[in-house]
C-alpha cells in the first residue's frame, strides 16, 4: 500500500483519536464521551468534561482494566460457533451490534449513564464496570453471571441491567427475564440495521421496573458462515428476516424487580416493527403530567410492515394497555429520516414529521398543524432549547446542514449555527455541544448557558487533503453531483472517469463532511476525474426526490447516474466519457454491477463490492419499505435483480465480498458469479475470508489498491 492507504488503514479512516458518543449528564454539568489516545490508537477510553471548567478527566482506560487484553476487531474477528464470545473477547451479540451501528473502534465501545448522569456503566471484553464522575480510584468491576452485553444502570446507578446468554439480568441480583426460549433485552436484526433502534431494555425513572423487548426468532430462516481460512472451526449461524418471509416476533414487557410481569398490548400483527420505546422522562414526563396521564408512562413508536403508517403509543405500565397519541401516514412509505419524531412537547402537544404539499420539503407539525414550509428541509428534531424547538435542517444546498431554533407557535426560524458546512447539535438543560464540519476539518464547541465555551480535544490524524469538490445540481431533477480532479490538474488534459457513489436510500454521498472526500481525492490523484452523484432515492433533497424509487431501484438509479454523467461531461470537457469506470460497496456495489450489465455503452468497467444482487434475499424492513412484498409484486423484484442480466456482461467486472458479511451475505456475490460462469462470461472474484461488511482492519485500503490495478489495466 502507498502512504495514504497505509495512513488511512492505521487511523481507521482518520477516526481514531476523535471524540465520539457524546452524552450530557448532571443537568448539563458533565459531558461524557469516548476517545482514544491518538490517531493510531484503536482503544477508546471513557472521558468526562466538566462544563464549569472545561477540564477533561479520563475515567476508564481499557489498557489499565485489561492489561494485555484481547485486540480490537480485525479481519479475523469472527466468533467461534457455539461460544458466547468472539476471539477478540467480544460477546457475539456485541460483535453483531457493532456491525449494525458500523462501529470500528475497540476498547470501550459504548457506555450508559445513570438517571442523574453522574455515573456510567460499560462492558469491556464481556466484563461489567461502573464508574462515577469525580471518582478517585479506578472503575469498579461488578460481578456478573456471564459475558455482558448492553449494560444499563438504574436512576441512581445502584443496579445495572445487562444481557448475557440472551437473558436479562440484574447486578446485584440475578436473572429477571423468564426462561422461555426467546431472546430478552436485545434489538432484533431489523430494528438495529434498518429502524434505528439498537437497544432492547429500559429502566423506569424510579428504578423499580424494566421495559424489555422479548424477541422470538424461531420462525426465521438461519443463515450460515464458514471460514475457508479456518476449516477446523464449525460454521456460525444467525437468524435473518428475508424479504417476503417472517419477521421476528417482538413483544414488550414490563418486568418488575419484585417478579411482576406485564405485557404491553398493541396490535403487533398490524404494527410489527418497534422503532423506538422507553419511559417518559424529563420534558416528556412533564408533558405526561400536563396531559393528565399516569406518572412513569411508556412511549413506543410502531410501524406497519410496509411502513406506510407510524403510530406513537402511550402505554400504562400497570396494565399494559396502550392509547394512540399520533398517527403519521404516507401512501408510499413514512420516511425514517427525521429522528426525534414523533415526540411529545413539554406542553403535551405532539410533534410529528410532515411533508409539505407536493413533497417539496420534509417539515414538522404540531398537533397536526404544519409548522414549517418549503424553505426548510428538517433532518432531525434535537429537543427544546430556551422554549423553542432545536432542529437540524437544510436551508441551502443539500450538501450543507444548519442548526435552527423554531418557534413552536409560528414556525419562525432563528439560525443557531448556519456557517457553510455541516452543523449538528446536542443539548441538555441549556448547555449545547455544537459540531461544525467543512473542508478544513471538524470542530466541536461546548457552549454553556452563561456564554462560556470549551473545545473537547480532538487527537485524530489531521486530514491529509483539503478537498473542495465542484458541487453542481444537474438534470431536470436537480440531482446533486460532485467532481474531484487531481491536485494540480492542467486544463485540457483528458481524464478517465471514475464514478464513485452509493446511490441508495438512507445515505447521502454529496456532503460537506470532509472525511468522506479523502479517499476520493486519492483516486483523483491516481489520474481519474472522480464523479459522485446522489441520484433520486437518496435523502435530503426533498421527500418527492427520495420517494422516486418506490417500487423500483434499478430504473431511477441508473437513469439518474447516466444523465448526471452526461451533464457533467458536457460542462467539463476534460472528462473522457469513452473511459468510465464505476465502483461502490453495498448498494454502491449493486449500482456498479448494474451499470456495466445494463449500460455497457456508458460504463466500461466496474468494481462491485458487497452487492445485493437479488433483493428477494435481502432483509424485510429495508427491502419491503421500497419494493413491497415479493409475493404481491414479483415483477418489481425480478426487474431489480442482477442475476438474469449475467449473460449480457461484456465489460470487465471485479466482484468483491467479505465471507463474514452478515448484512449483504456473500451468497449475493457468489450467486452472480455462478450465473456469470454458467453464461461463459469472464469476470474476477475477490472473496475475503473473515471480512465483514465494514471491511475493518485495513481491508478496505487493501481492496482499493487492488481496484486501482484493475482500473488501470482495463481503462488504460
Amino acid at each position: 500500500m502507498d502512504d495514504f492507504l497505509r495512513l488511512s488503514a492505521d487511523t481507521a479512516r482518520f477516526t481514531y483519536g476523535a471524540p465520539r458518543a457524546f452524552a450530557f449528564g448532571d443537568g448539563g454539568g458533565l459531558l461524557w464521551f469516548l476517545r482514544s489516545t491518538g490517531p493510531t490508537d484503536a482503544l477508546d477510553s471513557l472521558w468526562v468534561l466538566d462544563t464549569a471548567t472545561g477540564a477533561e478527566t479520563r475515567l476508564a482506560d481499557p489498557r489499565e482494566l485489561c492489561p494485555g487484553g484481547p485486540p480490537g476487531p480485525g479481519p479475523d474477528a469472527r466468533p467461534h460457533a457455539g461460544s458466547g464470545t468472539a476471539p477478540g473477547g467480544l460477546p457475539v451479540a456485541e460483535r453483531r451490534l457493532r456491525e449494525r451501528i458500523r462501529l470500528v473502534a475497540a476498547g470501550i465501545g459504548s457506555y450508559a449513564l445513570s438517571g442523574d448522569g453522574r455515573s456510567a456503566v460499560f462492558a469491556l471484553h464481556g466484563r461489567l464496570y461502573r464508574v462515577a464522575a469525580g471518582a478517585a480510584g479506578p472503575p469498579e468491576e461488578v460481578p456478573v453471571a456471564g459475558p455482558v452485553f448492553d449494560p444499563r444502570p438504574d436512576a441512581d446507578g445502584s443496579r445495572t441491567a445487562y444481557v448475557t446468554g440472551d437473558a436479562l439480568h440484574l447486578a446485584p441480583g440475578g436473572r429477571i427475564s423468564p426462561d422461555d426460549g426467546a431472546r430478552w433485552g436485545i434489538a432484533e436484526f431489523a430494528a438495529a440495521e434498518e429502524l434505528g433502534r439498537s437497544r432492547g431494555h429500559w429502566w423506569s425513572p424510579d428504578g423499580q421496573t424494566l421495559l424489555a423487548a422479548r424477541v422470538d426468532e424461531s420462525a426465521l430462516q438461519r443463515r450460515w458462515f464458514t471460514d475457508p481460512a479456518h476449516p477446523e472451526l464449525p460454521a456460525e449461524d444467525f437468524a435473518y428476516p428475508e424479504a417476503g418471509g417472517p419477521n421476528a416476533d417482538v413483544q414488550l414487557w414490563v418486568l418488575g424487580t419484585s417478579g411482576t410481569r406485564v405485557r404491553v398490548d398493541w396490535d403487533a400483527g398490524a404494527y410489527p416493527y418497534v422503532s423506538d420505546a422507553g419511559w417518559a422522562t424529563g420534558d416528556a414526563a412533564s408533558a405526561a403530567a400536563a396531559a393528565g396521564t399516569a406518572a412513569g408512562e411508556i412511549l413506543l413508536t410502531v410501524h406497519d410492515r410496509l411502513q406506510r403508517t407510524v403510530l406513537l403509543l402511550r402505554a400504562d405500565p400497570a396494565t399494559g394497555r396502550t392509547r394512540e397519541l399520533s398517527r403519521t401516514q404516507h401512501p408510499r412509505w413514512v420516511d425514517p429520516m427525521v429522528p426525534g419524531t414523533p415526540a411529545r412537547l413539554p406542553d403535551g402537544r405532539m410533534l410529528t414529521a410532515a411533508d409539505t404539499p407536493g413533497g417539496a420539503a420534509r417539515g414538522l407539525a404540531v398537533d397536526g398543524v404544519p409548522l414549517t414550509g418549503d424553505g426548510i428541509q428538517v433532518r432531525r428534531a434535537a429537543g427544546v432549547h430556551g422554549g423553542r424547538l432545536l432542529v437540524e435542517a437544510g436551508l441551502r444546498d443539500p450538501s450543507e446542514q444548519q442548526v435552527l431554533l423554531l418557534d413552536p407557535e409560528t414556525g419562525a426560524a432563528t439560525p443557531l449555527a448556519d456557517g457553510p458546512g455541516v452543523n449538528s447539535v446536542l443539548a441538555d438543560a441549556g448547555t449545547l455541544l455544537l459540531t461544525h464540519a467543512d473542508a478544513d476539518g471538524i470542530r466541536r464547541t461546548v457552549r454553556t448557558p452563561d456564554g462560556r465555551e470549551f473545545t473537547p480535544a480532538d487527537l485524530s490524524q489531521p486530514l491529509p487533503y483539503r478537498v473542495a469538490p465542484v458541487l453542481e445540481r444537474v438534470t431536470e431533477h436537480g440531482v446533486p453531483t460532485a467532481l474531484v480532479l487531481p491536485r494540480g490538474h492542467v486544463p485540457g488534459r483528458r481524464l478517465p472517469v471514475l464514478v464513485d457513489a452509493y446511490g441508495g436510500p438512507g445515505y447521502q454521498d454529496v456532503s460537506a463532511e470532509p472525511r468522506r472526500w479523502q479517499a476520493k481525492q486519492w483516486w483523483a490523484d491516481r489520474g481519474f476525474a472522480v464523479v459522485t452523484t446522489d441520484n433520486r432515492g437518496t435523502p435530503y433533497v426533498s421527500p418527492a426526490f427520495t420517494h422516486a424509487v418506490y417500487r423500483g431501484f434499478s430504473g431511477v438509479t441508473l437513469e439518474d447516474q447516466v444523465a448526471a454523467l452526461h451533464a457533467l461531461g458536457a460542462r467539463h470537457p476534460d472528462l473522457d466519457l469513452g473511459r468510465v469506470g464505476v465502483r461502490g460497496w453495498s448498494y454502491g456495489g449493486y449500482l456498479s454491477a448494474l451499470a456495466v450489465l445494463r449500460r455497457p455503452d456508458v460504463f466500461h468497467a466496474a468494481s462491485a463490492g458487497a452487492a445485493p444482487t437479488d433483493f428477494r434475499h435481502y432483509d424485510t424492513a429495508y427491502t419491503e419499505r421500497y419494493l413491497g412484498l415479493p409475493q404481491e409484486d414479483p415483477g418489481v423484484y425480478e426487474r431489480d435483480a442482477l442475476i438474469p442480466d449475467a449473460p449480457k456482461l461484456t465489460r470487465p467486472l471485479l466482484l468483491t465480498t467479505g465471507l463474514a458479511d452478515d448484512n449483504v451475505h456473500p451468497s449475493h456475490t457468489l450467486r452472480l458469479s455462478r450465473a456469470l460462469t454458467d453464461a461463459g462470461r469472464p469476470h474476477r472474484l475477490l472473496a475475503l475470508p473473515g471480512v465483514t461488511h465494514m471491511t475493518p482492519g485495513g481491508t478496505r485500503e487493501k481492496v482499493m489498491a487492488l481496484e486501482l490495478e484493475f482500473f488501470r489495466e482495463v481503462l488504460g
